[in-house]
Formats: structure tokens, C-alpha cells, sequence
């Protein structure tokens, strides 16, 4: 049998999801990503998921291999759409379609996949992109919410776009704001999200902030403590969001 070109890569990332105008409850998933020397069969990951319990899990991309895999088991996906995509899904409500058509409708069947959110783009407002992506997001996102609504899946299936800390300014959050730059695009994403019922969702990785400092309190990085002022750092972040 061929080697299946997915792994599972387990706490890749944060993922704190926040609805508004209320937070939800925080929740620590996996991301399903395709980079790796010891790449797992699609079963054999799913399998994994359910040894382990994990509940919730971020594809990178639609891929049908691991979105077979996990039909009839249980699991919450968020899909995503990569960031190379968002200009042909932003200029065309024929192409939006067509990827919710192929990558959500074929499988949000009975006994198919728990869809519950489609991520698109991944962090596309980071800096090192000097604004590559920004013009596309709010188009995308248009075009594939009335998609969604043409499938009859819009009140099932939300959009969110993944963002970066860094698309946060300031060392205290209650006293900063998004970066300059991002204003108008911050304003228009959260009032489309609010209007939708979808949530807010920001990446932060404290074990790379440990990798990166080796006095980064490390009961922080990895989930074991609340003390510390890293800790409190993130509550307010997320209280003032």
C-alpha cells in the first residue's frame, strides 16, 4: 500500500476560539497537517484521534483521504481553505460554489463528517505577508457564506478566518489594539463574524515562544500552570477581544 502523505501533529497550536459578542469556551485540539518524515494512513490517524479522545481537529486543507477517514466518527473539523486560494474564491461566486459543493456538501451527510467550521485562509493578516491576502478575505468570505446559504448549510457550517497574535498590538491588550493596518479589515471581519454567529479565532504558540526564550515560564507553554503573568496576559487578551 502506498504511504499515505498525511501525519497527525499533535498541539501544533493553541486554538482559542471566541464567539461574540460572548467568549466560548476555550478548547485545546489538533491540526491535521501534511509536513512529516513518518507519515500515518488516514485511518490510522483517526484511529489515533479516538484512542486519544480528541474531539475537535483542523485540516489544512480539504483533503478527501483524511475527510474519508473521518466520516461516522464523531469528530468536530474545522476545514481549511489555504491562503493561495482566497483570490480565485474572492473573484468568483462560480469557484465558491464548486469548493462547497466538493469539499463540504459531499460529506455533511448522514453518517458523514461533523463540519462545523470552514477556516478560511490560515493567519493570511501575518505581517511576513505584507498584506498579500488582505484584499481577498472579506470577498471570500462573502462569496462562500451565500454559498454555504445556497447548500442550505450556512446555519450548520461557520466561517472563520484564523489570525496570528501578532495581528495584535501592544504588551497589555486592554490598553492596544490591532495593528494600524488592519483596522478597516479587523472592523469589517468582526462585524461579518458577529452577524453570522461565528467565532473569533487567534493562534498563539507558547511552546514556540519557549523554543524562542529560554526564560519563557515553561508550566505556561505547556498548559500546566495559571499563575504566571504570561497567563494572565492571554485572560485579558481574550476578555478584551
Amino acid at each position: 500500500m502506498a504511504e499515505s502523505r498525511f501525519v497527525l501533529v499533535p498541539l501544533l497550536s493553541f486554538i482559542l476560539i471566541l464567539s461574540l459578542p460572548f467568549m466560548a469556551e476555550p478548547a485545546i485540539g489538533v491540526n491535521w497537517g501534511t509536513l512529516s518524515f513518518h507519515r500515518l494512513s488516514p485511518t490510522t490517524v483517526v484511529d489515533l484521534f479516538k484512542q486519544n479522545k480528541i474531539q475537535k481537529v483542523k485540516l489544512f486543507e480539504a483533503d478527501p483521504d483524511a475527510l474519508k477517514a473521518l466520516m461516522g466518527s464523531g469528530i468536530q473539523v474545522m476545514v481549511g481553505i489555504p491562503n493561495e486560494m482566497l483570490f480565485l474564491l474572492s473573484s468568483s461566486t462560480q469557484a465558491s460554489d464548486l469548493w462547497v459543493r466538493q469539499n463540504v456538501s459531499a460529506y455533511t451527510v448522514k453518517g458523514g463528517v461533523d463540519i462545523r467550521y470552514v477556516a478560511v485562509g490560515n493567519e493570511p493578516f501575518l505581517s511576513s505577508y505584507s498584506g498579500q491576502y488582505v484584499s481577498y478575505v472579506m470577498p471570500a468570505l462573502l462569496n462562500l457564506q451565500q454559498s454555504l446559504a445556497r447548500a442550505n448549510l450556512a446555519n450548520f457550517v461557520k466561517l472563520v478566518v484564523p489570525c496570528n497574535a501578532d495581528a495584535y498590538e501592544s504588551s497589555l491588550p486592554s490598553q492596544g489594539a490591532f495593528r494600524p493596518e488592519l483596522t478597516q479589515i479587523m472592523t469589517q471581519l468582526v462585524s461579518f463574524l458577529n452577524s453570522n454567529g461565528s467565532p473569533f479565532v487567534v493562534n498563539i504558540y507558547p511552546f514556540l515562544s519557549l523554543y524562542g526564550n529560554s526564560d519563557f515560564p515553561q508550566d505556561y507553554a505547556f498548559f500546566e500552570g495559571t499563575t504566571h503573568a504570561s497567563y494572565r496576559w492571554i485572560k485579558c487578551l481574550l476578555q478584551c477581544i
